[in-house]
C-alpha cells in the first residue's frame, strides 16, 4: 500500500482537483484538513518549503501541490497497482 497524505484546507479549489486526480487514477490517500487535522505551523514543521495548498507527501516524500502531483503521476511507472518515487 502506498502512503498518500494531502493537506489540504476548506474552499480550496486546486485542494479539490488535486483529491478528484487521485480518486480518478484508484489512488487511496490520507486527507488531512487546516486548522481540524493540522495548525499553519505544524505543516510548516514538516513541510518548511510549504506556500501554497494542498501540500502532497507521498511515502514520506513531499511532492508539492497540484500540478506537482499531475507531473508526479505522468512521470511515475502508474499502471493502477504500482508507482515510486
Amino acid at each position: 500500500m502506498k502512503d498518500v497524505v494531502v493537506y489540504s484546507k476548506d474552499n480550496c479549489p486546486f485542494c479539490v482537483k488535486a483529491k478528484a486526480v487521485l480518486q480518478k487514477s484508484n489512488i487511496e490517500f490520507i486527507e488531512k484538513k487546516l486548522d481540524v487535522d493540522y495548525t499553519r505551523e505544524e505543516l510548516l514543521d514538516l513541510i518548511p518549503t510549504a506556500r501554497t495548498m494542498p501540500q502532497i507527501i507521498i511515502n514520506g516524500n513531499a511532492i508539492g501541490g497540484y500540478d506537482e502531483l499531475l507531473t508526479y503521476i505522468e512521470n511515475t511507472n502508474f499502471n493502477g497497482t504500482g508507482w515510486s518515487l
